[in-house]
């Protein structure tokens, strides 16, 4: 059983955890699939969109892009195992970890990813992509803040009001 399979069933079994937009995992594979396949195609093969290389030196974009790896694997680790990791007795909004500091930690790792390997080499038919994901990934993101509203109300209308949803604040309100 995969990973995702896991988290599926542990979703259907679990009273502690609200639920996904129904073509989120499938949207988010399609979106993944297709950023991999332009990027590495333009980038190693065609060189259609990345005449901005030559522009940005590689010894600016790939530490760039190493950093923003590294910090997409951080929040999709801890913000998976934080959410699937274990079982809440009394289900409620997490603010836990990195839900303290981002609504939506697992989702901006992906945007992330995206974002590093467009660091280690400039793909503008890739941007198109990652542009792509960042709207799909903001429409779900929407859709099951709903689904929170309606589950936890006034509780997760204050986690809203406290915690950004993408971008973290560097001070308190």
């Amino acid at each position: 059983m995969t990973h995702k399979q896991k988290q599926k069933k542990a979703l259907q079994e679990r009273d502690d955890l609200t639920g996904e937009h129904t073509v989120g995992d499938t949207g988010q594979m399609i979106i993944a699939c297709l950023f991999t396949a332009i990027w590495i195609s333009d980038t190693f093969f065609f060189k259609y969109t990345t005449f901005l290389n030559q522009y940005v030196p590689n010894r600016f974009r790939t530490p760039c892009g190493i950093i923003l790896l590294v910090l997409s694997g951080y929040l999709a680790k801890t913000g998976l195992s934080i959410v699937f990791g274990e079982e809440r007795e009394k289900p409620g909004v997490i603010r836990k970890g990195v839900f303290g500091v981002i609504r939506h930690p697992i989702y901006l790792s992906e945007i992330l990813l995206y974002l590093g390997f467009l660091m280690l080499s400039i793909s503008l038919a890739a941007a198109v992509m990652w542009i792509i994901a960042i709207v799909f990934l903001h429409s779900i993101s929407r859709y099951e803040e709903r689904l929170l509203l309606a589950r936890f109300g006034k509780e997760y209308e204050q986690y809203m009001r406290e915690v950004p949803m993408w971008i973290p604040r560097l001070w308190k309100k």
